[in-house]
């Protein structure tokens, strides 16, 4: 009953009932249509998927190049504090396809989260592969003061704009774990990769303990060169430690005897040996050759690298490698710069079969 003296009128009270409901829309509408498009998905992203808006507009190469390094280099910090304490918390992860140990340690976390943080904040609508899990309770917000650096702009003057959904970025925030955890440094480097409809278009590789970085874009610019020369008829190859008896075998026979096999660690490491890289402690050779299964992340940023300055990453086929889907690759890999890769291909028939 209404107050003595006060009376309501049915029409006062549907115009109250209207404005209540008006309101209680307006605070709630937004959070039910995201819990609704949630329902509809199946579930909300776990930690580490991607997060892309259906519609995430446009970003500029450009920029991402900026962040890139940024990340590589603060993801390098990480790894080279990690390795400098002693303190590796290593552990396994499982067993490679080979058998070996899969290891994972402080380094190649602290490394990824800080890579995947600065670069998910920095370009929200963009997918981002990340080698490791990233913990959602571990989430930090990195701010990039959007200053692109001198020696980029020198090279790239002008900013280059795709769509957003077209943009996978790769990120590998350790390569050459098992050679960190023996404290072979110079094999160890982070890396990120920008591709566009899966090809490869911006690449960063950093070398912490050198503090060495080398980046590159597809029909824009790069701060390292191809070598003058390249030996095609008895090269020296670099290859896997692992898998340096069995691709001797072969090359041997393809090249004779004057071929040299380099073991080394890190597909990042063994894509720079191919390059003019002013780090004393990297090796020279003059193709590249893995033969078993290989993960994108370990690769993209070489292949974009070697792209942007008329080199060739394919399979042992002669396949190109596209990055998108799957995170891995079956027929093994052949990288080559200033060479007659095609030919080279056809030299090499049966690698991918010793690899297996």
């Amino acid at each position: 009953m209404a107050p003595m003296g006060i009376r309501l009128s049915p029409l006062g009270v549907a115009v109250f009932f209207l404005l209540g409901l008006g309101v209680l829309y307006h605070l709630y509408s937004g959070f039910l249509a995201g819990r609704f498009s949630l329902f509809g998905l199946g579930s909300e992203p776990a930690a580490g998927e991607a997060e892309v808006a259906a519609d995430g507009g446009t970003v500029d190469l450009r920029e991402m190049l900026a962040v890139a390094v940024l990340a590589a280099e603060r993801g390098g910090d990480e790894v080279r504090r990690v390795r400098e304490s002693n303190v590796l918390h290593e552990k396994s992860k499982g067993k490679t396809r080979e058998g070996a140990d899969d290891k994972m340690t402080s380094g190649d976390v602290l490394s990824n989260r800080k890579m995947f943080y600065l670069l998910k904040t920095a370009f929200p609508n963009v997918q981002i592969n990340t080698e490791e899990h990233v913990d959602a309770s571990d989430k930090e917000v990195i701010v990039w003061n959007r200053k692109i650096p001198e020696d980029i702009l020198k090279e790239i003057a002008a900013p280059k704009e795709v769509p957003a959904e077209s943009v996978t970025v790769w990120i590998d925030p350790l390569d050459a774990t098992q050679e960190y955890t023996e404290d072979l440094r110079k094999y160890v480097t982070t890396m990120v990769c920008v591709a566009v409809n899966g090809k490869p278009v911006v690449g960063v590789i950093h070398k912490p303990f050198s503090e060495y970085t080398a980046w590159a874009m597809v029909d824009g610019g790069s701060n390292v060169k191809a070598r003058s020369s390249y030996n095609e008829k008895t090269p020296k190859i670099i290859v896997s430690r692992s898998h340096a008896g069995m691709v001797k075998q072969v090359t041997l026979q393809t090249f004779g005897n004057q071929t040299s096999i380099i073991p080394a660690g890190g597909a990042g490491y063994k894509v720079l040996a191919l390059l003019d890289v002013p780090d004393m402690t990297q090796e020279k050779a003059d193709l590249y050759i893995h033969v078993t299964y290989i993960k994108k992340w370990d690769i993209c940023a070489g292949n974009a690298i070697l792209k942007a300055l008329g080199g060739h990453m394919t399979t042992l086929n002669g396949e190109e490698i596209s990055y998108t889907g799957s995170d891995g690759i079956e027929g093994g890999l052949l990288a080559s710069i200033r060479m007659n890769h095609q030919a080279l291909v056809r030299k090499l028939p049966d690698l991918e079969k010793s690899g297996h």
